[in-house]
């Protein structure tokens, strides 16, 4: 999976445009240049509607960050890229102003740059392996220049430039009349069908939903993800060739014999895991209890015909999230948006041990997020009607770290403490709920699909599967990179098998 710059010697760091790049500015200039601060929208702003929060950066701005990029012999961030990109490449064309082909370098390894410039751990990924690090200094901004970079190309073909697309293999006739198919359109689905379409293969992704994009369309909001950048991403894919079908549950409204009917050969499980998880505490089946599936999905469609437009009005209610991942921020924080007059989190672990992305944090807490660390809910409590008035929580401590290397939270015996709310939403993760393909399929006791890590083939030859379905609830990154890793196993596998039978 693994691009090589020597591959690709136009964007080696041995060319003589990046040698005369860097000796332009010396080491100790480019370390003294402070990390550059994308803008965002007001805080007392933003909460009062659904817009972008991150702004980005402008040309000048982009310019003078890639500025600091020391174009490291050995780039540690490229180290810590699940998808393999080749960081000081891009960032060095954006130093010297040349924003498309910064574009093609991306397009080399990711089908979503706009997408994983904005969502993507950055600083526990990319940004970890940065050298500025061992300097005691703010590492480069390499997930803002990437989301500049799919943004300034994006903008340039809606002016009507044409957009550079993702770079396409000449295609065999061969590898042309191999059909392969791709079960969910999440990032792990257009990863994977985006690089087989670049080989040449004739890809299908099917989706069981009417809207492309899984959890990115359904699961983000738009003052995280705007959906016409979801939507610009998967137009560049669908510009490789690959075809899209939605509505179409496999399983149910096509079997997995019928797509072997049809010829495809190859098959690639990524459904995500999107079955809601409890926690099995007393009340959770009371009205007012939700599981973040459902409460995002709601509020991602808030405008849309099925539901309306103030069915999810939260005026002057107060909501507690249960949970302090990702997507427990998105819940919250869109509480805060749709009129909550208190918007909790509920975490069981402290401060430190808090996984979302730290920027998700920062905002929460600059839109009026209350965080009530070192507590667990034990019961949801009703009113005589029946419905959700209060939250039972049980107060902790931190005891001996556990196999994630977290501190495990411990009960404070008869610390219980009562909460009004009218609202809870369930961030505890997500179980996985593989489709109906075939009894060879071995899954596993958590509802997994099993396969090899290396390459993500099944028990059953013929079908691959990564991201959520194959790890559990994760990020979009890494779900890409199954989903790289699974398309080179199954291209190197088709072409062996062409070439025994041309042979």
């Amino acid at each position: 999976m693994t691009t090589h710059p020597e591959e690709y010697p136009n964007i080696s760091r041995t060319t003589e445009w990046r040698g005369k790049l860097r000796n332009e500015l010396s080491t100790k200039d480019r370390t003294a240049l402070p990390r550059v601060t994308m803008p965002e929208l007001d805080k007392s702003y933003r909460t009062k509607c659904n817009d972008e929060v991150n702004q980005g950066l402008s040309v000048q701005q982009a310019v003078l960050e890639a500025r600091r990029c020391l174009d490291c012999p050995d780039p540690g961030c490229m180290k810590g890229c699940p998808v393999s990109n080749n960081i000081p490449a891009f960032i060095k064309n954006i130093e010297r102003h040349h924003f498309r082909e910064a574009l093609d370098v991306l397009s080399l390894t990711t089908v979503l740059p706009a997408v994983c410039g904005r969502v993507c751990p950055q600083e526990k990924q990319c940004e970890a392996g940065c050298i500025y690090n061992k300097m005691k200094k703010q590492p480069v901004a390499i997930g803002n220049l990437e989301r500049f970079v799919a943004d300034f190309n994006r903008e340039l073909s809606l002016q009507g430039h044409e957009e550079q697309q993702a770079p396409r293999q000449s295609a065999s006739s061969v590898l042309s009349s191999i059909k392969i198919a791709v079960i969910g359109s999440g990032p792990s689905g257009l990863a994977f069908a985006g690089d087989m379409a670049k080989q040449g293969y004739s890809v299908t992704v099917f989706e069981a939903l009417d809207r492309l994009g899984g959890v990115l369309k359904y699961g983000i909001p738009e003052f995280c993800l705007p959906k016409d950048v979801v939507n610009a991403e998967i137009a560049r894919v669908a510009g490789l060739g690959v075809k899209f079908v939605k509505n179409a549950f496999i399983g149910t409204t096509v079997t997995y014999d019928e797509l072997h009917r049809q010829g495809f050969i190859g098959i690639y499980v990524a459904t995500g895991a999107g079955k809601p998880r409890f926690m099995g505490i007393k009340g959770e089946n009371l009205p007012g209890v939700m599981t973040a599936n459902e409460y995002l999905i709601r509020y991602n469609l808030v405008k849309n015909e099925i539901y309306g437009q103030n069915v999810m009005s939260l005026h002057r209610k107060k909501v507690a999230v249960i949970g302090a991942g990702n997507t427990a921020m998105d819940a919250v924080r869109a509480a805060r948006r749709l009129g909550a007059e208190r918007a909790m989190i509920i975490y069981r672990r402290g401060e430190d041990e808090i996984p979302a992305r730290a920027e998700e944090v920062r905002h929460a807490l600059e839109e009026g997020v209350e965080f009530l660390t070192l507590h667990s809910p034990v019961e949801y409590l009703a009113d005589e009607n029946g419905i959700l008035r209060a939250v039972r929580l049980q107060r902790m401590t931190l005891g001996e770290p556990d196999e994630s290397g977290r501190r495990s939270p411990v009960e404070i015996p008869g610390a219980i403490e009562e909460v009004e709310i009218d609202l809870a939403v369930v961030c505890v993760g997500y179980l996985p709920n593989p489709p109906a393909l075939t009894g060879d399929v071995e899954i596993s006791c958590k509802g997994m699909i099993v396969v090899d890590s290396e390459s993500g083939k099944s028990s059953t030859s013929n079908v691959y599967a990564g991201g959520d379905i194959v790890r559990g609830a994760s990020t979009v990154i890494l779900a890409m990179g199954d989903g790289r890793r699974a398309a080179k196993a199954m291209s190197d596998a088709l072409a062996e098998r062409v070439r025994n039978i041309l042979l």
